[in-house]
């Protein structure tokens, strides 16, 4: 087994292309050596080696990404996967599987990214968006799926993978693969994995309400979660030449249960109103998502690399709400709502010598959204609803080595944003700049200060809630703009009789003009809500890290915390101070692992310790309570991977060992009043105490 590491990455991309080369041989020694199947996170605020996130026995995303300073996903439902950065959710950040475009808001009460975490290969996230290259707000996530090429042993033609994994609370999953060097020039692979999921049962086993008291009718189990999650993905490769490669992959992922009406809202709301209403507090209901990707890359000489992606994604959300009838029969009905993205991107990169290095990285992205939405209702006539944009980006960007140890990065970026919804039917452009400067006073220190403007446009609708059809018009609105502004510092060296000392911050501010709320009191007459721009809204915070690694142990602790607060407009004074809902408090994180080399044992132990939040105003929160209580997880396995047994791997852990009752700062939380159902606490309980063990066996 592959020595564990847990290595600290540059801050803020403070190391950027200056590693690159490095990078590169690295990773290849890292494919050579896979001897299990697992997953590498890599961070702009901190690296995860994939041995150190194969030893979680991850089963959702946040198993992978928790960890990572100024990243946090929240919701605790399979369809409520709802990444966040610095605050800012999903729908603010730029996603991608294999290079196709994931953003599709589909429905407020679920994620907007749903991805099965055995699947992948790598994930890499910019915390914040610090360069021209990447669109949106708050950064950007790239998710790649494992390739055949990847997973073979030097000399092998075939291989295969299996994996059991069994959760007391409580779900169970199956991954099978096969993959060939077909041909000196073709390789394949296929992949299947199921999960089944049943209700889990929260901390302490007991379902509280906003006072501590026992909710009345509950035994602990959190109802509305069970399902199977089905996740099958086949890729072609095909080398071209040596320096070229194409390939082609089909990925179709399911998620089908019996779920909550409202999956981002614990089961004491659920409970609240469907007993209010007299309704089902389940219903049939299915998510799906079929995406076909065609990736070129190619190498032109030593100094270009060129990176291609066209891509089609259809995602596709159904429920049988006939149970609604009980109540009103005129709301009974089959409801459906899809969401397709289509577009491609391009990546280049070279290098050249012009009096000084020049790094220049440039490309394109352009995506088209399409939404489509059915209600078909049992008693009235069935509503139909479809809306579309278009947004196309052209960057590029210089790093030019100034002078010795001195580096200065400008980039510009053009953006073009159309848009024909219910809100609004315009056009949006802007051509945006960013300037970084980087010091490297001595090779185990970089410093670098960047400042980025920003951009986007405002979406379309959620696509379940009628793709538009009861949204409001807001022409006036506008597309919302800004700057992220960082200062970062970076160091890495033999010191103190570590093999390896690692420690960095970043310091960062985000400033979004005519930032868009969805709720905004309406000033159209009928309408009660608006999308509108609201106020500038500003973010800062700050990262850090310090970790060290000596002979067979390792020790990791980060420390994020941002802060958010919206400086209102006058139509708009209610709301002046609010924070952004999926804001969270100060964020510790502990990651330490040893290993017994003559046992072939990797032993783990992480914690996520998480500080109270105040109550305060916030944006599409609590109405009554806004509180956030804090909490502390911790979480311990071993991982057994004998020599003797090339391939193998058993790894057994608890996660929540204490059994800490808690939801994530960054899911719903809190107490709101309700004009029909009367108080609703909107917890999005999390699971307790879990015991998980897997086998895995690559031949």
């Amino acid at each position: 087994m592959k020595r564990l590491s847990l290595g600290v990455g540059v801050v803020g991309a403070a190391m950027g292309m200056m590693a690159q080369a490095e990078d590169a041989a690295q990773d290849q020694q890292t494919l050579e050596a896979v001897s299990v199947w697992a997953t590498e996170v890599r961070a702009s605020s901190v690296n995860m080696d994939e041995e150190a996130i194969a030893i979680k026995q991850a089963d959702h995303i946040s198993d992978l990404l928790r960890p990572i300073p100024g990243v946090d996903v929240g919701g605790a439902h399979s369809l409520n996967q709802r990444i966040t950065i610095r605050s800012m959710d999903d729908k603010d950040l730029r996603i991608y599987i294999d290079g196709a475009n994931q953003n599709t808001y589909m429905y407020h009460h679920m994620g907007n990214l749903q991805i099965n975490a055995n699947i992948l290969k790598s994930v890499d996230i910019d915390v914040g968006n610090n360069s021209v290259v990447n669109g949106g707000l708050g950064g950007v996530v790239r998710f790649e799926t494992k390739e055949a090429k990847e997973l073979l042993r030097p000399g092998q033609q075939v291989g295969a993978y299996g994996q059991y994994t069994f959760a007391d609370n409580a779900s169970q999953s199956v991954a099978v693969a096969g993959y060939s060097q077909l041909t000196d020039q073709f390789d394949v692979l296929a992949y299947y994995n199921v999960i089944q999921r049943d209700n889990f049962e929260v901390g302490g086993g007991k379902i509280k309400d906003a006072n501590g008291n026992t909710i009345a009718g509950t035994d602990g189990t959190v109802r509305g979660l069970e399902g199977d999650l089905d996740d099958a993905l086949l890729k072609f490769g095909w080398d071209l030449s040596a320096n070229q490669r194409l390939s082609l992959s089909y990925e179709a992922y399911r998620d089908e249960g019996d779920y909550s009406y409202r999956p981002d809202m614990g089961l004491a709301t659920d409970l609240a109103i469907a007993n209010s209403l007299g309704v089902p507090l389940t219903y049939p209901t299915e998510f799906t998502r079929d995406t076909v990707t065609l990736n070129h890359e190619i190498s032109i000489g030593d100094s270009t690399q060129i990176k291609t992606a066209v891509f089609e994604n259809v995602s596709n959300l159904w429920r049988d709400e006939r149970g609604l009838a009980s109540w009103d029969e005129d709301s009974a009905a089959i409801v459906e709502g899809e969401a397709k993205n289509t577009g491609f991107n391009v990546l280049a990169q070279s290098s050249f010598e012009l009096g000084v290095t020049h790094e220049l990285t440039y490309g394109v992205d352009v995506v088209e959204y399409k939404t489509d939405y059915t209600a078909d209702y049992s008693t009235i006539p069935d509503e139909t609803s479809g809306e579309e944009a278009t947004s196309g980006a052209a960057f590029l960007q210089d790093r030019i080595g100034i002078v010795e140890r001195w580096w200065l990065t400008p980039g510009v970026r053009f953006e073009h944003y159309d848009i024909e919804s219910s809100v609004v039917e315009n056009s949006f452009s802007d051509t945006l700049g960013a300037l970084a400067l980087e010091y490297q006073p001595i090779d185990s220190v970089l410093l670098r200060l960047s400042s980025t403007e920003l951009f986007k446009g405002p979406e379309i609708g959620e696509v379940f809630l009628g793709a538009g059809i009861y949204e409001t018009p807001s022409d006036a609105i506008k597309a919302e703009t800004g700057k992220n502004t960082e200062f970062a510092l970076a160091f890495e060296e033999w010191a103190l009789g570590a093999d390896v000392l690692r420690a960095g911050f970043t310091l960062f501010r985000t400033d979004i003009n005519d930032y868009i709320y969805d709720y905004a009191a309406s000033s159209v007459p009928g309408f009660r809500y608006q999308k509108n721009n609201v106020g500038d809204m500003t973010i800062e915070g700050y990262e850090v890290y310090a970790g060290f690694e000596y002979e067979r142990f390792e020790f990791l602790w980060t420390l994020s915390v941002a802060e958010s607060e919206l400086d209102a407009f006058d139509l708009y004074a209610e709301l002046d101070g609010a924070r952004i809902d999926r804001e969270q408090g100060d964020t510790h994180s502990i990651e330490i692992n040893y290993y017994l080399r003559e046992l072939d044992v990797a032993l783990h132990w992480d914690a996520l310790i998480v500080n109270d939040l105040e109550d305060a105003p916030d944006l599409d929160g609590a109405s009554l309570d806004r509180e956030k209580d804090g909490y502390a997880v911790h979480n311990i396995s071993a991982r057994w991977t004998p020599r003797a047994v090339a391939g193998l791997a058993l790894t057994l852990g608890v996660d929540n060992l204490f059994d800490e009752y808690y939801a994530s700062q960054s899911s719903r939380t809190g107490l709101s009043n309700h004009p029909r159902f009367g108080q609703l606490y909107l917890l999005d309980y999390e699971p307790g105490r879990n015991v998980k063990a897997t086998i895995a066996y690559q031949f």
